[in-house]
């Protein structure tokens, strides 16, 4: 009986362990056939991610099931470091519900924005599709790509705007520190002439004031006149002289 009893225990044993390794594989087999492929465009053939760039691919999708309705959910991806294949970052999902339908290719793209240190990494990108209320997801991409810093040019527009603002706002700074620190420059005041204090006289027939004029030139205005200087009175007074002399040389 013993014997028996481990005998029946071996065979349900060896069941089970049947029954577990053939799990997987039924598992596989219930998987449905869905093809993804991602690629660069032919403008970027080395596959280079260029940082402060929106960087695309574009995923071409096909399903097999002619059985089965199969529901495109999202295509996603990361990047993982080359050598250690440690995760970097989770790049942002794009969803895309839409109806797989057997033998008709889609091509949709994937794009993502790249701010990382120039060198290299492994990039992943996969797409999640539904199939029977369950997800299943399909590698599309992965392999070892470039991240590098953009082309530089003095002609670029960005470049140019970009130095504009900064120069202007350093000359803005650099005025406004000026006035705030450096000292104001003082106004001369130019005095005015005060009005004279005190009785004004007027001479002459202009009617000035005197006390404007200088002493030197009062003193000349003043000077009596040469003794040889003939008045009118003295004119006169010769005229009507030789006026009688000419009566009287008439008369002789």
């Amino acid at each position: 009986m013993r014997l028996f009893s481990l005998l029946g225990l071996l065979v349900g044993t060896l069941a089970l362990l049947q029954d577990v390794v053939a799990s997987p594989g039924e598992s596989e087999a219930d998987e449905p056939v869905v093809l993804a492929i991602a690629q660069f465009p032919e403008t970027n053939a080395f596959g280079q991610v260029v940082n402060g760039e929106r960087n695309a691919l574009f995923v071409a999708i096909e399903s097999k099931e002619a059985d089965r309705n199969v529901t495109l959910k999202n295509i996603a991806g990361s990047l993982h470091n080359a050598q250690t294949d440690r995760l970097v970052k989770n790049l942002t999902k794009t969803d895309y519900p839409i109806p797989l339908i057997e033998g008709a290719p889609l091509q949709l793209p994937f794009a993502f924005h790249s701010e990382f240190k120039p060198g290299e990494y492994k990039l992943n990108i996969w797409i999640e599709h539904v199939v029977d209320g369950k997800t299943y997801r399909v590698t599309a991409y992965d392999s070892i790509i470039t991240v590098v810093e953009p082309e530089s040019s003095i002609f670029d527009f960005k470049l140019l705007l970009t130095y504009v603002i900064v120069t202007g706002l350093l000359g803005g700074l650099g005025y406004y520190t000026y006035l705030t620190l450096a000292p104001q420059p003082k106004k001369r005041k130019i005095p005015q002439p005060s009005a004279p204090v005190g009785t004004v006289t007027a001479t002459g027939a202009g009617g000035y004031q005197e006390e404007w004029i200088p002493e030197h030139h009062l003193k000349k205005a003043k000077k009596p006149k040469a003794s040889g200087a003939v008045t009118s009175g003295d004119e006169a007074s010769g005229v009507e002289s030789g006026n009688e002399g000419r009566r009287r040389k008439a008369k002789k």
